[in-house]
């Protein structure tokens, strides 16, 4: 078990990429300047097409539906990393952070690489195969931070879990105020809510589709024409899951070193009690 004093400095790690987040780069302004004559340039079919993600997302975070991933290769992943036997998610919450930590970069790596063939695939027929790239990155991206929930030891199961998944999607494409409006929400989310709150949390899900929605903007406008959007559309397709995928390590890292934090506290009062 990791010591009081390593997790600490490891959660200074976390903050101080917390409080990097605080603007954005210079392609991502100038991507969402363009948006509402995007909008009036993309044909119906892929509007009706992005429309379709609200019922997606919402029965996603109802019920899981068809994104919810399967735990067992991520559990074998972990217990690669670990050297230890891992039969359950319960089993991963001990180990120590590096097995996870290892486990989410592998993680990363696969879904980037099958987000770049996507991309690549999706962009060679520019605006007419467009629209089977937006239900594909959807579920890329959900996979992947399912995924690392699973890493972390934390159950896409669980209806809460999923609404932290839609946050981290919300996250990577939010300006700096919905970014610290994100991180206080969930700075303590072992703490969260009764239902009535996580109900209106759920409204968060909205404001992802409209994320999804800027991803066509400037960095998508090239994959309308053909072959030259298969460079286009391998590239933004990485660099999304790849910008996902760190958000949802660090935001799942900092949750078990809290975790982590609190045994040793519960732990340090049992035995001065005894």
């Amino acid at each position: 078990m990791e010591t009081k004093a390593s997790l600490l400095e490891q959660l200074h790690e976390v903050e101080k990429w917390e409080k990097d987040q605080g603007g954005l780069w210079i392609w991502d302004r100038a991507a969402r300047l363009p948006f509402k004559l995007l909008d009036k340039l993309t044909p119906s079919f892929i509007q009706r097409k992005i429309g379709t993600l609200l019922d997606e997302l919402g029965y996603y975070i109802q019920s899981g539906g068809r994104y919810l991933t399967k735990q067992s290769s991520v559990l074998k992943k972990v217990e690669r990393y670990a050297e230890t036997p891992v039969h359950s998610i319960d089993d991963v919450k001990n180990l120590p952070l590096a097995a996870m930590d290892q486990t989410a970069l592998s993680i990363q790596k696969t879904h980037s690489g099958a987000a770049t063939l996507q991309g690549a695939t999706t962009g060679v027929g520019g605006v007419f195969t467009l629209a089977a790239d937006i239900p594909a990155i959807l579920a890329i991206s959900l996979k992947t931070v399912q995924e690392i929930a699973v890493a972390y030891g934390y159950d896409p199961n669980e209806r809460e879990e999923r609404i932290f998944i839609i946050k981290c999607l919300q996250f990577v494409s939010s300006d700096i105020v919905g970014k610290r409006a994100i991180l206080n929400e969930i700075s303590d989310y072992a703490n969260r809510g009764n239902g009535k709150e996580m109900m209106s949390q759920m409204q968060g899900w909205r404001e992802v589709v409209l994320a999804y929605r800027e991803q066509y903007s400037l960095k998508k406008i090239f994959r309308l024409v053909p072959v030259v959007g298969i460079l286009f559309g391998a590239i933004s397709n990485r660099s999304m899951i790849e910008d996902l995928s760190d958000t949802a390590i660090m935001l799942y890292r900092k949750r078990r070193i809290l975790d982590k934090l609190a045994s040793h506290e519960a732990k340090m009062e049992s035995e001065s009690r005894s």
